[in-house]
């Protein structure tokens, strides 16, 4: 597909993109979650080999399609990998999933509420050698804690420059100001999101688009102004901590919102199943988190 056809299957599509991209600190917890303790492995490099062949196994699942499956996020040892001899990109658009890359690397420490973007060294060549290899786009997370105009105004700016400078390189930036969960003041961190986003998406070129990645919001709806702005190609959503059942159902009730996630998705995934029971967990979390992003509980507004 050219990226004209995966702007257009993205817009159009049905079905939500799959977080595959656990990096750093968060792996030993998703390869814990997959059934494999720390005592498998003796240094990162094994441990990185077992979660590659984690998502080996999903990317080669029968479950594992484009038919359901718009997309798929990659850290970057991933992307440079190979399933069966194929690199893991190609490997993937075979399936007819879309690729993307996770650039960040980590979080600054919180201030003004939020957690930055740490500097990201060595970024135009990533994404130089991304593009080279089919991916279509990027992902970058920043982090909300508290209602604090500042920071949040902070990330905001912060993630659009990144997000023009992945334009200029020619790949499709994901927008991630992810609102912690927990956060007491959640409702008013998602009220002072949406305005800065929309004054930043108002502010971008004509004929530039973006994608968000974002918290389900805490009232279902809020971010319906994002999902119909000119200059956003699609919203996403990521489960944020939540389990699947519940992810699932708040996303159905935010229209035009698709998922993103990862944790949910992979939640019921273990080492010690045989292939067709993995399928079939798969197969059954696909369904699901297909259904939350395509069949909504809401009507859409007139």
């Amino acid at each position: 597909m050219s990226n004209a056809e995966f702007t257009q299957r993205l817009a159009e599509g049905k079905g939500f993109i799959a977080a595959l991209d656990q990096s750093g600190g968060s792996t030993p917890k998703a390869l814990k979650g997959y059934g494999i303790e720390e005592s498998a492995w003796t240094s990162e490099a094994e441990m990185y080999g077992l979660i590659h062949d984690m998502r080996s196994r999903i990317i080669k699942s029968p479950a594992f399609t484009g038919e359901k499956v718009l997309g798929a996020i990659l850290f970057e040892r991933t992307m440079d990998g190979t399933v069966d001899g194929v690199p893991v990109p190609a490997a993937l658009i075979a399936k007819g999933v879309i690729p993307f890359i996770k650039i960040d690397k980590g979080l600054e420490d919180e201030a003004n509420g939020v957690q930055l973007l740490k500097p990201i060294p060595g970024l135009d060549e990533l994404l130089s050698r991304s593009k080279a290899l089919g991916v279509f786009g990027t992902k970058e997370r920043s982090v909300i804690h508290s209602a604090n105009a500042e920071g949040i105004a902070a990330v905001v700016k912060q993630q659009f420059e990144l997000g023009a400078q992945v334009s200029a390189a020619g790949l499709m930036p994901i927008i991630e100001p992810e609102v912690n969960i927990k956060s007491e003041t959640r409702g008013d961190c998602d009220t002072i999101l949406l305005a800065e986003i929309l004054k930043n998406l108002d502010a971008l070129p004509d004929g530039e688009k973006v994608m968000l990645k974002l918290s389900l919001p805490i009232v279902p709806g809020t971010f319906e102004p994002l999902v119909a702005h000119p200059k956003v190609l699609r919203v996403v959503a990521l489960s944020g901590g939540y389990k699947r059942p519940e992810a699932c159902v708040q996303l159905s009730e935010n229209n035009g919102i698709i998922a993103s996630f990862s944790r949910a998705l992979l939640e019921d995934l273990r080492f010690q199943m045989t292939d067709a029971e993995f399928d079939a967990a798969l197969g059954e979390a696909i369904d699901e988190i297909y259904t939350g992003s395509t069949v909504k509980s809401v009507p859409v507004a007139a």
